[in-house]
């Protein structure tokens, strides 16, 4: 998993290419966890995202909380798969999506 983040007038951006997993979960969470404080709304790029597990939506969940009584959070670009996953579990009903 590669992510690349921007933080411009205490907005985010986050791309993420490759699979948010198990695996890259944690490192996707500290990202985010690091910048919190310093942020106020978050955009996260799916374009390149492959797939996404139960790992993946627990950290999109947990930063959505975070960041409701803020700017929030939206996410962009997702393909069709994710999209499928999103609709699959409801979070389509939770989430921004672009």
């Amino acid at each position: 998993m590669n992510i690349e983040k921007k933080i411009e007038n205490r907005a985010m951006t986050i791309s993420l290419d490759g699979k948010l997993d198990t695996q890259s979960s944690p490192e996707l969470d500290k990202v985010i966890t690091e910048a919190l404080d310093s942020i106020d709304s978050l955009t996260i790029d799916m374009a390149k995202l492959k797939h996404i597990s139960s790992a993946g939506l627990r950290v999109l969940l947990s930063t959505h909380k975070a960041l409701k009584g803020k700017g929030g959070m939206k996410l962009t670009n997702p393909n069709k798969t994710v999209l499928q996953i999103f609709d699959f579990t409801g979070f389509d009903n939770i989430f921004t999506i672009e």
